[in-house]
């Protein structure tokens, strides 16, 4: 193992030779050596590592905006899966064609979060490194990117002051709502449009569906209070989060 230095590859020699003649053009066979069981056991094991410290980064990286328990335990169990893919297909024509055939999959959470989505190609590309036998920079490749992460986080790069957020507030079928919640919503919010409108409760009550921007300082129950003193004490419902689901963390 690393007979070529910390970022040699693992694999056989046979199965390193082979993949220098596929890109040098060569015409020898396309078949990968037989790889052995301490190779595949160590390509296994640093796949499922890498994968729960890039867990790990995701739940500390997310603990304010929660996270659901599934998405961690598939970026746990991902990079093991790619490497053991890539491992038996046993040909470099297969293995290099693979990641042709992930982009046919659509790997997304369900709100379709770009930083989920970036999450599971990051577990994908140290599941490629590992299972074409390249540990080392698998590793090398996880820590910077996982210092990136840690940086842009701890800095906040690219936050806007502003939440975004779904305000729902319920109405008596007989409240003129045109206007009435405005000073509340100018008080409380840097941006706010009504969306929707819609009947409840067989009709007899209303719901009016906001975008709003809440200030990052907004005391979300004073605002609350305020809405209620308006709307008759009925329901309002603020959405935070997109998900049900996640796990919230304390700070």
């Amino acid at each position: 193992m690393f007979e070529n230095g910390f970022f040699g590859n693992v694999l056989s020699k046979n199965n390193v030779e082979e993949a220098a003649d596929f890109l040098t053009g060569s015409s020898a066979s396309s078949a990968l050596g037989t790889i052995k069981a301490s190779e595949f056991i160590l390509c296994v094991a640093a796949s499922l590592i890498l994968g729960f410290l890039i867990s790990a980064i995701y739940m500390i990286t997310h603990k304010k905006e929660g996270y659901a328990q599934s998405y961690v335990l598939t970026v746990i169990m991902l990079p093991a899966i790619v490497t053991l893919i890539l491992l038996l297909i046993n040909t470099t024509y297969g293995a290099l064609s693979l990641a042709g055939a992930f982009t046919l999959v659509r790997f997304r959470s369900v709100p379709g979060d770009p930083k989920d989505i970036t999450y599971v190609f990051f577990a994908m590309a140290t599941g490629v490194a590992c299972g074409m036998g390249y540990i080392g920079f698998a590793v090398l490749f996880f820590v910077i990117l996982g210092v990136v992460v840690f940086v842009l986080n701890i800095a906040n790069f690219g936050g806007c002051r502003v939440n975004h957020m779904t305000l729902k507030i319920t109405i008596p079928e007989n409240l003129d709502y045109k206007g009435v919640f405005d000073p509340v919503l100018k008080k409380y919010t840097s941006f706010y449009k009504l969306r929707r409108i819609k009947t409840t409760n067989f009709g007899t009550l209303f719901e009016l569906i906001y975008s709003v921007d809440v200030y990052d300082a907004t005391d979300t129950k004073s605002f609350i209070d305020d809405l209620r003193a308006l709307n008759g004490n009925l329901n309002i419902n603020l959405v935070l989060f997109k998900y049900d689901d996640k796990v919230y963390e304390n700070q």
